[in-house]
């Protein structure tokens, strides 16, 4: 039995502490804040098996216009934010290429087309079927040019990685979604597609089952790690507390602590929001408004509208520009109802310019290993990676971990 120490207490961390608790280990779990407060608690609450091809960056002059303009909502932008990640940003351009971007999928997809197969057994373990829906994922789209490029798309998925979904006219799915005002051009709905109503509270539930299990829990700070003779340290509530092996987990603030140690990644950072309201009427399952770049999600605290990316530094004041530019747009299409009070969310994609997950252990770091760089996927891959690095952990690394391995993503 080892002792192992996981920092982050999303999604990721989470799983990780889960999977490696599940092997026979002793792991202590620390986050500043309570566990699926951060990251976790804000996103669109979807586990996204369709999401077999990770987001490419644009290459098309026109597509880049627009972002450039801020005439899309997809995106917004701050030039310090831009000098900030400008060689995060050249990689990913690089990365996105037509001939890379089919060799990371072929990864990628396998990652997602087993995430809700990987979340199934601890949503059962932790009690928490209620919180879980499965109606799949809608596209809208208000324009027919868009809904039938969004359907051919949908057939390639389906055809490269069985990725099941239907291509919906209009009036069809306005009748099976009687929230819509209006008659959208149609939608593509990826049927097997997971939602949760509450992610922080899914994410929650994880932990109390590790504690439930033996797990210890508590609130520290990840800026206090450093390596020891025997392994590492982090200041505990009560005292110091030494692991043999520690392992980062830190989503959008990880690339920041290995540089602690010596190592730099660079990272995509893609700020979000988020916002309620008291529809008077829910859709069946969350959509995304593609004319709008936001997804709106049936959740516990109401209907929650969650915005496309924001690249700008971390410490940058919130703006939500892309929720006030929606609201009145996605008016139209669906009654809002009055936005709830509440504070603003803002949360943080962690992106990394390859498109994968960085997953395993630190080369030249003895016992200190990473999961994070999900990008938008963190809710959906969480227990997916966590158990690769727990095999690999065990001495048994599976080809798609060596993938996603820091010794191969690092070169």
């Amino acid at each position: 039995m080892s002792e192992i120490l996981v920092l982050g207490a999303g999604m990721v961390g989470v799983s990780t502490a889960l999977a490696l608790q599940a092997r026979g280990h002793a792991v202590t779990l620390a986050d500043r804040r309570a566990p699926g407060l951060e990251t976790s608690y804000g996103n669109a609450g979807v586990i996204q098996v369709e999401a077999a091809e990770p987001y490419p960056m644009p290459r098309d002059p026109m597509t880049l216009a627009r972002m450039a303009l801020g005439r899309s909502n997809d995106i917004a932008y701050s030039p310090a934010g831009l000098l900030h990640q400008s060689g995060a940003l050249w990689r990913y351009f690089r990365a996105s290429g037509p001939r890379r971007h089919k060799v990371v999928s072929q990864i990628y997809s396998q990652l997602t087309a087993r995430a809700t197969a990987d979340h199934q057994p601890l949503i059962t373990a932790s009690g928490s079927e209620n919180l879980i829906a499965r109606d799949g994922l809608a596209l809208l789209f208000r324009k027919a040019i868009d809904f039938d490029a969004a359907a051919r798309a949908a057939e390639h998925l389906r055809a490269a990685y069985g990725v099941a979904s239907r291509a919906v006219d209009g009036k069809a799915w306005q009748r099976e979604e009687p929230a819509l005002r209006l008659t959208p051009a149609g939608a593509v709905h990826y049927t097997g597609s997971w939602s949760a109503s509450d992610p922080g509270g899914l994410t929650a539930a994880y932990a109390d089952l590790f504690e439930r299990q033996g797990g210890r829990i508590l609130l520290a700070d990840a800026k206090t790690l450093l390596r020891t003779g025997s392994g590492w340290q982090i200041d505990g509530p009560d005292g110091p507390i030494t692991t043999k092996a520690a392992v980062l987990c830190l989503g959008p603030w990880t690339g920041s602590y290995l540089r602690r140690f010596g190592l730099r990644v660079p990272m995509v950072l893609k700020r979000g929001y988020h916002a309620h309201y008291d529809a008077p009427l829910r859709p069946r399952r969350p959509f995304l408004d593609a004319d709008n770049g936001v997804v709106l999600s049936p959740m516990t605290r109401g209907l929650r509208m969650a915005s496309g990316a924001a690249l700008v530094p971390m410490d940058a004041a919130a703006d939500p520009r892309q929720l006030r530019r929606a609201e009145a747009a996605v008016g139209t299409l669906i009654e809002l109802g009055p936005r709830l009070e509440e504070p603003q969310w803002v949360g943080t994609r962690p992106c990394l310019p390859s498109m994968l997950p960085m997953v395993g252990a630190i080369p030249a770091q003895s016992g200190l290993w990473v999961n994070f760089g999900h990008g938008h996927q963190g809710f959906t891959l969480g227990p997916t990676t966590a158990t690769l690095l727990a095999d690999a952990f065990e001495g048994a690394p599976s080809e798609l971990q060596k993938a996603l391995s820091p010794a191969v993503q690092m070169i």
